[in-house]
């Protein structure tokens, strides 16, 4: 379904196509007549982004595929109903613009902010069924992360919840910017675009590029994640036709020649900025696997945004039960990723992180000396284990260090 002004019919058509391919991931929801009701509804409910936002983006992005600045990006692992205060919110976007000023103090080049935040809802998994037996929790976007078995129904209702609170998060980014928080007004907001039917809510024809494609109202910046980037999905179909900057997440299982072809479907026109490969190897296999990688997109000609996210591959569980991650793991890969692109030459052009600014106890190490024993004290991720401020503030002084390294040898060239 596409907002006015409406898309051609070859457009249309292609959209079409490109939802009826399979789609990993998505809920079975109980009424598909009330789904379609939703979907609709959200239609009429309009944008929670501007189109002159997503466009500015696009030429921030092309910066930093030239090197001329860094993409900071990060926020919760999954937004929840229930923690989405103004309070909570807030904390986030200041820890975002307080790391951002980190690297640029510290490496001297502009930083993109793009929140985690305003539509990350929706979350894949690894299993249908949880370890109690009850369908695994998908995010707020789809049902309640309670343990009950009525709890766990996907109910499509919840589309426009998310919808609504997406907006007031915006605008609430735009008060802060305008007051308390001069910084939140240069975030930009993304999410995983995992759930269809909540992404092809709100599209509408954009012919500022090459060709023309849709751009999606949800959203200045959206990602296709590890376990939906088929070659034959939906998801990676629905990508290809978006006029918005997208992200691909790639795996230590990915192969040069995977990523190449990735590229050349995801940039067709080779745009400076239009895609950002993120890298999420794993702090043991990041050296080995991703020189490959680099080297073999970086010969084909195409600009893209280089982004390690070096939470995802570095996830365990504790001795005491708990999903965490250890910021000397989290550091590391980080550094791998600085080491791969000054010794093959290219831009690292940022990191996507998960954290909060709420003090939480999700992760273990950093300065914060925090262990598996404290982990009970305060583990509120819906999800995914998040940093907390301080860990995070920590993670970006040594991610600062490393990018103003890699910066060393191209100042050396210009001097």
């Amino acid at each position: 379904m596409l907002t006015q002004p409406p898309a051609g019919p070859a457009l249309a058509a292609r959209l079409a196509r490109a939802l009826a391919r399979p789609a990993a991931q998505q809920p079975r929801w109980p009424d598909p007549r009330r789904t379609a009701e939703v979907v609709a509804a959200l239609h009429r409910a309009g944008p929670v982004v501007t189109a002159a936002s997503t466009a500015r983006l696009r030429t921030h992005l092309a910066a930093v595929a030239r090197g001329e600045a860094f993409l900071l990006q990060g926020g919760d692992c999954a937004e929840t109903f229930a923690e989405n205060t103004d309070a909570h919110k807030t904390a986030n976007l200041r820890t975002l613009v307080e790391m951002a000023g980190v690297f640029a103090d510290r490496t001297g080049l502009p930083v993109v902010k793009v929140a985690r935040m305003a539509g990350q809802y929706a979350k894949p998994r690894s299993h249908d069924v949880d370890a109690g037996g009850l369908p695994s929790y998908r995010g707020d976007l789809v049902h309640s992360a309670e343990a009950t078995s009525a709890a766990r129904i996907p109910d499509p209702g919840r589309m426009l919840r998310a919808h609504a609170d997406a907006a007031r998060t915006t605008a609430l980014i735009g008060r802060l910017g305008a007051g308390a928080l001069p910084g939140a007004g240069d975030v930009y907001v993304s999410h995983e675009a995992l759930l269809l039917d909540y992404e092809r809510s709100v599209l509408r024809l954009d012919d500022s590029g090459p060709e023309p494609r849709l751009l999606s109202g949800l959203a200045d910046f959206l990602w296709i994640g590890e376990r939906t980037r088929q070659h034959d999905g939906a998801h990676l179909a629905l990508a290809e036709l978006l006029a918005n900057p997208v992200g691909l997440k790639l795996g230590p299982a990915t192969t040069p020649e995977e990523a190449l072809a990735y590229v050349r479907r995801l940039d067709p026109h080779a745009e400076p900025g239009r895609l950002t490969l993120i890298s999420r190897m794993g702090h043991t296999r990041i050296r080995s696997v991703l020189p490959p990688i680099v080297e073999k997109v970086a010969a084909s000609g195409h600009e893209v945004v280089w982004q390690c996210d070096p939470m995802h591959g570095n996830t365990y569980t504790s001795a005491n039960g708990y999903k965490t991650r250890d910021v000397d793991a989290i550091a590391d890969e980080m550094a791998g990723f600085f080491e791969v692109h000054r010794q093959v030459g290219t831009h690292p052009g940022g990191l996507h992180l998960e954290f909060t600014g709420d003090p939480v106890t999700e992760c273990v190490g950093g300065a914060c000396a925090l262990t598996e024993t404290d982990l009970p004290t305060r583990y509120r991720t819906a999800c995914d284990p998040r940093l907390n401020a301080a860990q995070a503030h920590e993670l970006a002084h040594r991610a600062a260090e490393s990018a103003a390294a890699c910066l060393e040898p191209r100042k050396a060239v210009l001097r």
